[in-house]
């Protein structure tokens, strides 16, 4: 079984613990990314495909996991050979960064690429400063192409937007001029289109990839 972090909250202190991690990760040369996203969002399925892409290009990742409950999804990373902690919230809506350092130093690991997969949210997790070099928003198309007119905080504060699952596009009628428009009222982050159904030939990875390591090398 994999380590599991238990998290409570200390809201206070949050931005001190943030810029701590910030100098750790400088230090260690790494590159945070934290990954937010709503439930069902393809998160963890996007991740995967990324950090192998990465691999391939020589380039380590880790994965510290933001979950309730449950380890599903750190016993799928560790068994496809990537190191990764766990988080549970335990009802919390989003992780914070005094656990990230617990997770992230229970790793062990410099040189290379954490990805942060947060608590599945579009509220909680916009609000919280966990020390990372980067914010990535993963937005499923079968949310549908409104999300950056309603969830303003979320949209105004991510570097890039991932979206997935785009093989659906044409069956659940999403406008990418629309959503498009919604992003750059607030925001003029890149825009990702993605598809992840099939993990060996995962589509748009190898341009996200290439945001992430052009991150990386600038760490």
């Amino acid at each position: 079984m994999p380590e599991v972090v238990i998290m409570k909250e200390i809201r206070g202190r949050n931005e001190e613990y943030a810029d701590a991690n910030r100098e750790k990760f400088k230090t260690d040369r790494v590159l945070a990314v934290n990954i937010m996203g709503a439930p069902g969002a393809g998160k963890t399925s996007f991740l995967m495909a990324l950090c192998k892409k990465l691999k391939e290009r020589g380039i380590r990742s880790a994965v510290i996991e933001g979950d309730l409950y449950s380890s599903i999804d750190t016993e799928e990373f560790i068994s496809e050979g990537f190191d990764s902690v766990q988080i549970n919230t335990e009802g919390e809506c989003h992780i914070d960064a005094n656990v990230i350092r617990q997770g992230y130093d229970s790793l062990g690991f410099s040189g290379g690429v954490v990805f942060i997969e947060n608590v599945g949210n579009l509220i909680c997790p916009a609000e919280f400063d966990l020390g990372e070099g980067l914010k990535v928003i993963t937005a499923s198309v079968l949310e549908g192409d409104d999300k950056p007119y309603k969830y303003v905080p979320m949209y105004s504060y991510v570097d890039a937007v991932v979206l997935t699952k785009c093989d659906l596009k044409d069956a659940v009628g999403f406008d990418t001029e629309y959503f498009t428009k919604g992003l750059r009222a607030l925001n003029d982050a890149p825009v990702y289109e993605t598809s992840v159904k099939d993990q060996d030939r995962a589509e748009g990875i190898e341009e996200v990839a290439d945001l992430i390591e052009a991150k990386y090398r600038a760490v």
